[in-house]
């Protein structure tokens, strides 16, 4: 019988509840019955009571809402909220940021276009993390740091453009984060994975990871402004106050510019901004 016809799990395969396609707890999510019958979100997979198991992919998470498989699945009522697939994504979020502020306190990260600039020519770097509203003309200057540094090598180096500026002050403690690197470690590991995993549950099948590499491939490019990642950070509470210290000031002619779509760079997008992708 083939694999996703499968319907009898082992301690190491979960059956999600929409496909019915197998796979390992580390590739779907977990979800639990709160007190109140409400469906929660067991993003570590330690929460007591029985777990029903979705496939990690926004859409599929929806779905499930939407056919209302969580009771289903869990043969009692369930009430799942309609916003579960987005509150989902905040964690997700929440989770990666964690796991960046650990690897900065574990001494990882870098930031400053300067100080990163200095990290990269000092050896080779687990990645580099961009904000979303940083404009793409200072990921490209960085894109070249990295090739003259490292030659074709800096292809398998994963830029992660997930965050917005404000998010990353607040992660690293320090104001106006536009660009950092991260130095190899096992922080930086998980903080990579964890955003492997959110890029993946925003784009689903569409985010192909190269585990050699470990590189992700998102959507088509630009399918969105740049600047709609300084709406998604004022939204979250980093407003433009934040950020100042590598911005040029208006009329300068300095930049980072903020190109309009359409523009070369392959800036890999989501449903809150850029995700993943290699230089």
């Amino acid at each position: 019988m083939a694999r996703a016809e499968r319907t009898v799990e082992t301690d190491s395969e979960r059956t999600c509840i929409v496909t019915r396609q197998i796979h390992a707890p580390s590739e779907m999510l977990r979800f639990v019955l709160g007190p109140d019958e409400t469906v929660v979100p067991d993003l570590k997979r330690n929460l007591p009571g029985r777990g029903v198991w979705v496939s990690a992919e926004a859409k599929i998470v929806a779905e499930a809402v939407k056919r209302q498989l969580f009771a289903k699945g869990f043969k009692t009522k369930a009430r799942a909220s309609e916003t579960l697939s987005e509150e989902v994504d905040r964690l997700m979020e929440q989770q990666a940021l964690q796991s960046l502020s650990i690897a900065n306190k574990a001494g990882l990260v870098t930031s400053g276009a300067a100080k990163v600039e200095k990290i990269i020519g000092a050896g080779p770097v687990a990645g580099m993390v961009h904000a979303i509203d940083g404009g793409s003309d200072g990921i490209r200057k960085m894109g070249q740091v990295l090739m003259r540094t490292y030659g074709p090598v800096s292809a398998r180096i994963p830029r992660i453009i997930l965050f917005a500026s404000g998010q990353l002050d607040l992660a690293l403690g320090r104001s106006n984060v536009i660009h950092a690197a991260l130095k190899r470690g096992a922080a930086s590991d998980v903080f990579l994975e964890r955003c492997r995993r959110l890029t993946h549950y925003r784009h689903g099948a569409e985010a192909k990871a190269d585990s050699e590499l470990t590189e992700f491939s998102g959507p088509e490019a630009m399918s969105a402004p740049v600047q709609a990642g300084a709406d998604d950070r004022n939204q979250r509470g980093g407003g433009p106050e934040h950020c100042h210290e590598d911005r040029p000031e208006p009329g300068s002619g300095a930049h980072e510019d903020r190109s309009e779509p359409g523009s070369d760079d392959n800036v890999m997008t989501s449903g809150h901004g850029p995700g993943i992708e290699t230089i």
